[in-house]
Formats: structure tokens, sequence, C-alpha cells
């Protein structure tokens, strides 16, 4: 029997900005960050559990604080009691009734007990020996139902529809697991699109894109218009009529302004728009679905939890959906949320763009293929190509596709060394 001894914090930020690597129409400035958190135990051969919420720079002491919070539910509790049961912990964890008052479900706290439940995951993982794709993928579908609250989702989708979805996916999964070892994912790269680049830049980055063999790019939009159609317009140039083209406005735009927008663009042939209005506006997004279509609309990344995501779903208001590892409060919740999407037949493409995110979504889109949705047709996992020399097992992606991880546990630790350099100290304000 082991004990939790410690949850330890770290506020780690690195300086992105400088070359403006993820400037996007709203956020022109960020500094990708990782309120990060090791779960510390007793054991001998010392399993330690990783995990992290992403920002971007200013914030991430609040967040940090957040899963400080959560220190207190943990230490000294039993780490096989925990772990053996990781459905009635993470409600444990998302259904403290002082907590959710600071939610219910949606924001700072959320996303920290996300940290915290990945965490788990990862140190779950590790004392398997398996990576975590695996350790899912493996469980019956009895044992993955139990890892889900149902409540609020029982109009979309029941315990029942759950395990029917489950045990349909269990025939072939063998052999999916094969394929996947011996073709990996689908991959498509953010990395040539940052707004604040150069035309030159776009246009090396595009060709780089297609002799790395992605058959899909992402731009960042919303600025301007002209600018946009010019950024666009090189792009479709430059990888030809074979390589798919998708736009991402960061919640730029109004309900008609999206629409008019993204009108003007679609000459050349995209392959969705990402985030084009308020995360939290459903309507909205059905509204510019309608307008747009067949253009589909893609969004996820900011959306607080799973409740939200089944009503997106119900009203239509997205045809791609795009998971995020620290958003939503971890695994559990994010096994839901593949759930919902499979009962609506919708593809999932998660969000990957920042510090560590590839790392861990990548187990949950492999874990979609072969145990729940069971393909990966019309499915894509974002990459970046930035700071993952700075993990453990850095993500492997080459020939424009995933490869999976071979290693134990969800990919989420970071170097020690990184986590040293890169601690953010606020310096003291100067007046002028």
């Amino acid at each position: 029997m082991s004990t939790i001894t410690a949850l330890e914090t770290t506020d780690v930020r690195f300086p992105t900005s400088r070359f403006l690597d993820g400037s996007d129409a709203m956020n022109p400035d960020p500094d990708y960050s990782a309120a990060y958190v090791r779960i510390l135990t007793d054991e001998p051969d010392e399993f330690e559990g990783h995990g992290f919420v992403f920002t971007i720079g200013r914030g991430n002491d609040a967040q940090v604080a957040a899963i400080d919070t959560l220190a207190g539910y943990l230490v000294g509790k039993n780490v096989e009691t925990l772990l053996d049961q990781m459905g009635e912990t993470y409600r444990w964890l998302t259904n403290d009734s002082q907590l959710r008052w600071l939610g219910p479900e949606k924001g700072v706290m959320h996303m920290a007990t996300g940290a915290v439940v990945n965490a788990l995951w990862d140190l779950k993982a590790k004392r398997a020996a398996v990576p975590l794709w695996k350790l899912l993928a493996d469980m019956s579908p009895d044992e993955l139902v139990e890892l889900i609250d149902f409540r609020y989702l029982s109009t979309a989708l029941t315990k029942e529809e759950a395990l029917s979805i489950l045990r349909q996916a269990a025939v072939g999964k063998v052999d999916r697991e094969v394929e996947l070892l011996k073709f990996g994912y689908p991959a498509y790269t953010t990395t040539p699109g940052w707004l604040g680049y150069s035309d030159d830049k776009l246009r090396r980055l595009c060709r780089e894109a297609v002799r790395d063999g992605f058959r899909q790019i992402k731009l960042k939009v919303g600025a301007n218009l002209e600018d946009d159609r010019r950024r666009v317009g090189i792009a479709r140039a430059t990888v030809g009529d074979d390589v798919a083209i998708a736009i991402d406005a960061n919640q730029r735009w109004e309900v008609d302004e999206a629409i008019t927008w993204i009108r003007a663009l679609q000459e050349y042939d995209l392959a969705w728009v990402e985030e084009p209005t308020s995360p939290d506006d459903i309507l909205g997004h059905a509204a510019i679905a309608r307008g747009i279509a067949p253009t589909p609309v893609a969004t996820g990344e900011h959306v607080a939890n799973r409740v939200i995501f089944r009503q997106m779903l119900q009203e239509q208001s997205l045809q791609v959906l795009q998971i995020d590892a620290s958003r939503v409060a971890g695994m559990n919740e994010n096994i839901a949320i593949l759930l919902l999407a499979a009962k609506f037949g919708v593809p999932v493409c998660p969000h990957a763009g920042g510090v560590g995110l590839c790392e861990v979504v990548q187990h949950l889109s492999m874990f979609d293929y072969l145990a729940v949705s069971g393909t990966h047709t019309g499915r894509t996992i974002e990459f970046v190509d930035h700071l993952h020399e700075h993990f453990v097992n850095p993500v492997q992606v080459h020939s424009g596709r995933y490869w999976p991880p071979a290693q134990p546990g969800s990919g989420a630790e970071m170097l020690g060394a990184s986590r040293s350099e890169y601690t953010f100290i606020e310096c003291e304000s100067i007046a002028i």
C-alpha cells in the first residue's frame, strides 16, 4: 500500500512572444505556459504523476494557486484506492459543493481539477507500465462507462447508449491496434500559420509542411480581411489543391461578421473554420454553421465542459469537435465528450497547440480510434512544432502522422531542468 505524500506545483513560462510563435488575432503576444503539478508518493520505485494546465502567460499564477487548493484532497490518501476507482475519484474531485460554487464545472478551478485528474492517470499508466492510450483502450466497456458522470447528459447520451457504442467498437479493436502501430494517426500542422509571421516565412513553412508529409495545414485569421485573403491565397498557391487548409479566428468575430468574412475566403476551399465566435455562444455557432455551409465549423478548445458540448452537438453548432487535454476536468470528462461525438457521428480533431498538449491529447485520439469511434476517417490531430524538447517523452510526428508512444504514462512529464530554467519569478513593477 502506498500514500500520496505531496502535490507540488510550478509556474512554468516560455517566452514564445519574442518570435510571435502562437500569435493570432486575439492573442498577439502569447508566452506559452504551464501550471504544472507533480503528485509524489512514498512508493519505493518513486513513481510520480505529472499534469498541467496550458495557459499563455499572465494568469498562470492564478491557475497554479487553484491546483494548490486541491492538495488537501490528495495528500495522505491511499494511492491504490484512488487509482482503482478513477470514476469515483473524478466525481469526488469535481463535485465538492463549495468548489462547485466557483463554476460549476468551468473556469480556473475546473481546469485545475483536470490537471490533477490527468496527473493521476499518468501515475496509473506508469504503475501499469503502459502508455495511457493502451491503458484506456484495454479497459472493458463496463469499466469505461464507470469513469463517466452522466448527469446532465441523459437527453443526448445514456449509460446504456454509451455501453452500446463501446461494445460495437470492441469488434475489430485488436486489428485496429496493429494498424495504429504500423501506420500511425493522421496529423495536421499549424506551424506555418501564426498571424505574426511574414509572407516569406509563411511560404517557407508551407513548403516544409508539404515536404514533411502533412495533408492539412491551418492558418490564423481575423485581424484584417484583405490580409487574410492574401495569406490564405499564398498558402493555397504554395501547397497546391491536394492539401487541405483550415482557418482559425480564435473567437474574433460577431456572428454576422463571421459569415461575411468566411464567405470571402471560401474560394480557397476551406477544410473548416475554427472558433469563429465566442465559445459560449451555442446559438451563434449554429447560425454561422448554417450561414457558411458547406464549410464546417470547428470548435472546442475553449468549451468549458461536457454539457456545453452536448448542447452544441444537439443544435448542430459544430461539424468538427475539438477536445483539449487541459480545458475540461481531465481524461474522464474527455472520454464522455468522445462518446457524445460518436453518438452524433461528428469527427473529433483535437486542439494541440501549446505546451505539452500534443504529448497528452494524442492518447485520447488513439483511444478513440481503438475503443470508441473505431475510425480516423475525417479525423486528424493538430501538431505545432514548439517546445517538445522540454518533455521526457516528446511526441513523435513524422510523415504527417503521430506515432503511438510506447513509454508508460500520459506524456505530460516535463524535464526537471526545463521546469527549473523556466520557472516564472515575478519582478517588482517599476514606476515610470
